[in-house]
């Protein structure tokens, strides 16, 4: 077992959760990322703007601040020499995917963020049922693509 990367995720957890509990409860908002990002995008809300940027900031200098600190976001390439490797099913499908994902999130009034850590932890009822669907959809998808496609592992 790594223990790195064990920790890594753990730490990652608690600062996520810990960020949403921050957010709740100065903004009395909730931190799913689409409500986030396409409110700032399709409603550009005055006065409401400030943190929303200020989040997806954080969401990209992040990663970015940990790669020049010497922390690497780990190989998830599969290749030593790459961080991240191209799409495993082609840009196409991957640009099908989004868009699958984006009509989901509208669907289902949120997403996994949204649902699955904050929902949850407010014990809501129609967030359980999302975060279950979500569960089950991703199962379903990777024994059709690993077992009964035959894509990689």
């Amino acid at each position: 077992m790594d223990w790195t990367a064990s920790l890594q995720g753990l730490a990652g957890g608690i600062l996520i959760g810990l960020s949403a509990v921050w957010l709740m409860a100065t903004l009395g908002r909730i931190a799913g990322i689409s409500g986030i990002v396409g409110r700032l995008v399709t409603a550009l809300p005055k006065g409401d703007s400030a943190w929303r940027v200020a989040f997806v900031l954080g969401l990209i200098s992040g990663p970015l601040l940990l790669m020049l600190l010497g922390g690497g976001l780990g190989n998830v390439a599969g290749a030593p020499g790459e961080v991240v490797g191209p799409p495993a099913g082609g840009v196409g499908l991957m640009l099908v995917a989004g868009l699958l994902v984006g009509v989901g999130t509208g669907l289902g009034s949120g997403c996994t963020s949204g649902h699955g850590v904050c929902g949850l932890a407010r014990l809501s009822p129609r967030s359980m049922v999302a975060t279950l669907t979500f569960l089950l959809c991703a199962i379903v998808t990777v024994y059709v693509v690993r077992h009964v496609i035959g894509g990689a592992a």
